[in-house]
């Protein structure tokens, strides 16, 4: 993608009216762009839509008119949510208009080192555990993407010395260009929103996207033991710096016999600590922790700070959180466990086979096979929810 610089003048349409959409028109409007902003949603759903017309952008809601892309425009920024079918998007690329989403647009303008965290699980808890790591060392990180802020907003405001510690869906890469992010985590790959992508292909090819502008200046962070993180191994341009939580690494942080180790490429091993004494629980946790301590360590930070940190840290809210026990049952909200590898490794997490399970919601193209032999060894009964209730 061109420097945002140089749509100046020129016609850039944002589709829609989220908040990654409403900071991308706010900055290519101070930068001279001619933006317009579209929603499908009705404009009395749209409460972004007149802070925008106050400023001079042109936003037009309820519909996709069907003049809205023409050889005209310059630039598309989509919500990363919005399908690529949708007759605005098939248009543009027809036109062979470039179609990206805000993460593309907020490096451009980066200032700030830039951490890159994705995943098919463990994305949220993985960035958060990196965030306070890095301020528990010292050093000054900024939260954002998927999760907190727009990166539009934290790269303008983010000082030079402060990491950008950013949250990456496979929608948001899937509209990346020349996105390329200082260290790069690629925590997993399972079976999920295949209703988005279509294929797995689609969906391993956007997760990839995340490596493909590094540098040998760069670090590559990556599960050593998904055998699809490291078949990518070999394309990786930067320095690689993996975890693992079933064998020694020479190189990376790595989990044997309950010990949590750091291999620097030397030869030897310093103890991090005991994977008992992480504060939250469950083996998808553990392997959290390492990834994390693996980014923190590429960035600088100590193995005291990785340590206190992971002693102390109880979890993110919607991942197994505990809510409240009453009359004898423990009660725990697990909605970020959005497709069946996730459910069934937060199931595994407890002792004992009496959980009832409520489950269920938007189809997302996945196999539920996967989810029967914890169903069978843990669950004495699953309360059905949603479209995917049968």
């Amino acid at each position: 993608m061109q420097h945002p610089d140089r749509y100046q003048g020129r016609r850039v349409v944002v589709l829609g009216l989220a908040r990654s959409g409403v900071a991308v028109a706010e900055l290519l409007h101070r930068r001279g762009a001619d933006v317009v902003v579209n929603d499908k949603k009705d404009r009395s759903l749209c409460p972004e839509a007149d802070p925008l017309s106050a400023l001079g952008i042109s936003v037009v809601c309820g519909h996709h008119p069907d003049d809205l892309i023409d050889e005209h425009v310059a630039l598309v920024v989509k919500n990363p949510g919005i399908p690529y079918s949708i007759p605005p998007i098939r248009r543009a690329l027809e036109l062979g208009i470039e179609v990206v989403t805000e993460v593309e647009v907020a490096s451009a303008f980066a200032h700030s080192p830039i951490i890159g965290i994705t995943g098919s699980n463990g994305k949220t808890t993985t960035t958060t555990l990196v965030h306070l790591m890095l301020k528990q060392d010292g050093q000054g990180a900024v939260i954002a993407g998927n999760i907190g802020r727009a990166l539009t907003e934290a790269a303008l405001e983010a000082q030079p010395n402060e990491w950008l510690v950013t949250e990456l869906s496979s929608f948001q890469l899937k509209g990346t260009v020349d996105f390329r992010p200082n260290i790069a985590c690629l925590l997993n790959l399972y079976e999920t929103h295949l209703d988005y992508h279509g294929t797995m292909d689609d969906y391993a090819a956007s997760k990839a996207k995340l490596f493909a502008n590094q540098t040998a200046d760069d670090t590559a962070v990556f599960n050593w033991d998904s055998p699809f993180c490291r078949s990518l191994e070999p394309t990786m341009a930067a320095r690689r710096f993996p975890f693992s939580s079933k064998e020694a690494l020479g190189q990376g942080v790595y989990i044997q016999n309950g010990i949590i180790y750091i291999a620097n490429g030397d030869g030897g091993a310093e103890e991090l600590m005991r994977v008992a004494d992480i504060a939250v629980k469950g083996g998808h946790n553990a392997e959290n922790a390492i990834a994390a301590a693996a980014v923190a360590l590429s960035a600088g930070a100590s193995p005291e700070s990785i340590r206190a940190v992971l002693r102390t840290f109880r979890g993110v809210e919607h991942r197994l959180e505990f809510v409240l026990e009453k009359d004898g049952v423990a009660y725990y909200n697990d909605s970020k466990a959005t497709n069946p590898t996730a459910t069934a490794k937060s199931i595994e997490s407890f002792d004992g086979d009496g959980i009832v399970l409520v489950c269920g919601g938007l189809d997302r193209g996945s196999d539920y096979m996967e989810l029967l032999p914890v169903f069978e060894s843990k669950v004495k009964a699953v309360v059905a929810i949603g479209e995917t209730r049968e």
